[in-house]
């Protein structure tokens, strides 16, 4: 029954159109938390309704910091999403949801938008309600569906932001040149494997969450069951 509602959520473009701002948000965040992680200073976000948004920290304008911030809130959706799936599955949808409520108070004091207003506003009375609502079938059922809308259209997302990034780029001047950095070996080959890291971490977390669900009670019970579909 989650995934069922999880899908027609992604699939069903009226729901979709407004559910997929939430992928935003998680993303604009992801840069926020993991640049304030490695000591960058998070200033505030905006979000649109075409789904693009921007997040802006200030620090070094060169690093493995900038680097890392700048590619954070790409796989965020995903792994968030994993997590709230397995959270919702170990039995530990309220804790959840009250760290979801905490973070996103404390994100709205840097919203620099209307529209971001509007949609933070939403986000912050949905997870209020799930929290307030003190019911652990709700509860579960609840940050799982949203675990899944998070974690199934994450690579839709990547994708749909590089296009608008791409034609964002189309529309400077022809006189713009872009930047192209000198090869260098050492600090490429350091970058791929801090990627081929990252990569394995996420694909860990993943497969973990979709063995879980063929399991009875991870890590108990690894009985083979379909009982979780």
């Amino acid at each position: 029954g989650i995934l069922t509602a999880a899908t027609l959520a992604v699939w069903v473009w009226p729901i979709w159109r407004w559910l997929r701002l939430a992928i935003t948000l998680v993303h604009e965040l992801g840069h926020a938390f993991v640049g304030i992680l490695v000591g960058r200073k998070f200033t505030g976000f905006t979000i649109r309704g075409d789904m693009s948004g921007q997040a802006v920290t200030v620090g070094k304008a060169t690093g493995v910091g900038r680097v890392v911030t700048t590619w954070a809130g790409y796989p965020m959706p995903g792994i968030i999403g994993t997590l709230m799936v397995i959270a919702a599955a170990r039995g530990w949808a309220a804790p959840t949801l009250a760290m979801l409520l905490v973070l996103l108070l404390v994100a709205a004091i840097r919203i620099r938008s209307g529209g971001t207003a509007l949609v933070m506003l939403i986000a912050l009375a949905a997870v209020g309600a799930a929290w307030w609502w003190r019911n652990n079938d709700v509860q579960q059922y609840a940050v799982a569906a949203v675990g899944l809308i998070l974690l199934v259209p994450a690579l839709v997302a990547f994708f749909v932001d590089h296009a608008v990034r791409v034609r964002q780029k189309a529309l400077l001047s022809a006189r713009s040149v872009p930047y192209v950095p000198k090869p260098a070996p050492v600090r490429d080959r350091l970058l791929l494997a801090f990627v081929l890291l990252m990569s394995a971490a996420m694909l860990a977390v993943i497969g973990m969450a979709v063995f879980g669900s063929f399991v009875k009670v991870w890590p108990y019970n690894l009985s083979f069951t379909l009982n979780h579909y």
